[in-house]
């Protein structure tokens, strides 16, 4: 892994002569994000992630914390007990130098310390389950790391939008694997990282999962593209 995402945030973290990071998928043409996104305020963020983090209490865990904003927000502003997470070291190395002071470059799947009352899966959180079948592994962790009364805040978009239609106005879907499991490309100063999975998720067959795996799921927030906020508990 060359960790690309974690060398355009370290650069613009350091000043390094930060470049955009040109991405795209398995049904999607290239498309060009600026780093500084990722470091955006409280107030820059989508009402989605906003409310997330509003909601959140207690001891919290953050999966998959690019830049850590969210984890600073709480950190810094609801003064929360946060350690945020990340598999790139080039992140957790730019959220240390922002502030940040409970992080880890670890696998949420590998995590072993306690339970937490919030965990966080933001800016499509459902994409590090990789694939519709290993869900459960990944549901199944949360589940254990989390207290009884606690709470999972997760948000993913429902991309059916984006595959084309039929004169009957049925969808021109793949038959062999899920809709919502792409294949990531990432481009960064020249380097390519290709091919990674990557799962959106549509709210019912999140809720399915969920339900199979012992969590109740429900509706926080539907944003304006097909996008929503989920929170899971614990039966």
């Amino acid at each position: 892994m060359k960790d690309l995402f974690g060398k355009a945030i370290l650069d613009y973290q350091t000043n390094s002569s930060p470049e955009n990071i040109i991405t795209s998928t398995s049904i999607s043409e290239e498309d060009e994000m600026e780093v500084a996104y990722l470091f955006r305020s409280f107030d820059e963020m989508p009402n989605l992630e906003q409310k997330a983090l509003q909601l959140a209490k207690g001891r919290t865990l953050e999966v998959g914390c690019g830049a850590g904003s969210h984890g600073l927000y709480l950190q810094n502003e609801r003064n929360l007990d946060v350690l945020s997470i990340d598999i790139s070291k080039n992140a957790i190395q730019a959220c240390r130098l922002r502030g940040l002071k409970k992080i880890s470059a670890v696998d949420v799947l590998d995590l072993e310390d306690g339970k937490y009352d919030t965990i966080l899966l933001l800016m499509n959180g459902t994409g590090i389950f990789e694939t519709l079948e290993r869900t459960t592994v990944y549901l199944q962790k949360l589940k254990s790391l989390l207290h009884p009364k606690g709470q999972i805040l997760i948000d993913s978009s429902d991309i059916i939008y984006m595959f084309d239609e039929d004169e009957d106005g049925g969808k021109w879907i793949p038959s062999d694997k899920y809709y919502g499991e792409l294949t990531f490309s990432l481009q960064y100063k020249k380097e390519k990282e290709v091919d990674f999975p990557w799962l959106y998720m549509d709210y019912n067959t999140l809720q399915n999962a969920a339900i199979a795996n012992g969590l109740q799921c429900q509706i926080v927030l539907e944003g304006d593209h097909f996008d929503y906020l989920a929170q899971l508990t614990l039966f």
